[in-house]
């Protein structure tokens, strides 16, 4: 074998398909530390986001009534629309519950919540401030958060935090794939049959990435892997959001319950989640007008056609 700026030739076999195994086998080369030393750059200017109008949405929350609930029962998913400049609120009933949410355009599902793009361009978690998201070529804002009762928790010294969307939502296929075992109440599940029950046709294709609601993940420190803990959510606790456009929401309560122990299966209690769908008064969207879908001419370099 050849010699590469001073590091040794690769071994032929491996002793083992892993990544510490790999580490191990492959030594550094003499400017490993230069290269670690690379200073991060964030991906995307957000400063040059359409900025938050938050008189607007202070002046929206201002006077505000409900004008309907759904809960959602534990282990099930329940489906509510709300209409553009109206908020919506998830409310912890009960007991600690972690909730996945999806959201679409209530007029065109195939504009629903994209969850890594939300991730790129605001953080792991999101809290007041930061917004959903829809797909492309759609690419505008759905939902901005106006409120949320668990700000206060921030980033505990396990390096976690509230409210995700690195973790996508519990499923049958990777429960089977990791038990071997059939079980029909998971997040993915629950969203699908919540679509059924509204007529929506091929259900199971519009459920996507959630927002994980009251859920406290992170990355192990050592491994660096997707880790849950007990959510800090408590009764009374909310996260709250408006519609930037027309939605249809699904929420589904997680199996996981408060996420403590597990999830995919019934071992730990469940409780419900309230939504809370509220209307402003009358004059406060006076001036408003909610956000088009992104610009792009969608002609990707091809020839006109």
């Amino acid at each position: 074998f050849r010699n590469f700026e001073g590091r040794r030739p690769p071994s032929v076999f491996m002793a083992a398909l892993t990544r510490e195994a790999a580490m191990a086998e492959v030594a550094e080369p003499l400017d490993a530390a230069a290269r670690r030393a690379a200073k991060p750059v964030v991906c995307y200017r957000v400063d040059m986001l359409p900025k938050l109008d938050t008189v607007l949405y202070r002046r929206v929350r201002q006077g505000m009534t409900k004008v309907r609930e759904v809960l959602v029962p534990p282990r099930e998913a329940r489906t509510f629309e709300v209409p553009a400049g109206h908020l919506f609120r998830i409310v912890s009933v009960e007991g600690p519950q972690v909730g996945d949410l999806n959201l679409w355009n209530s007029s065109d599902l195939r504009e629903r919540f994209y969850s890594s793009k939300t991730r790129q361009l605001h953080a792991t978690h999101l809290s007041v401030g930061d917004r959903m998201w829809s797909c492309m070529p759609f690419m505008r804002p759905m939902a901005t958060i106006t409120h949320d009762t668990l700000a206060w928790y921030g980033w505990d010294e396990d390096g976690s935090s509230v409210h995700d969307v690195i973790g996508s939502r519990c499923d049958p296929y990777t429960n089977y794939v990791l038990k071997g075992e059939s079980y029909n109440n998971c997040c993915h599940s629950n969203l699908i049959r919540s679509l059924v029950e509204r007529g929506v046709p091929d259900a199971e294709a519009h459920v996507h990435d959630v927002l994980n609601v009251f859920m406290c993940t992170g990355f192990t420190k050592d491994t660096h892997q997707y880790f849950m803990k007990a959510s800090p959510v408590r009764p009374g606790d909310f996260i709250e959001f408006f519609a930037e456009i027309d939605l249809l929401g699904s929420l589904s309560a997680c199996p996981g319950g408060d996420c403590s122990a597990s999830h995919s299966d019934d071992a730990t209690p469940g409780y419900p989640l309230l939504v809370e769908v509220y209307a402003p008064v009358e004059g406060a969207l006076q001036g408003w007008v909610g956000p088009a879908p992104s610009g792009y001419s969608g002609g990707h370099g091809l020839p006109p056609s």
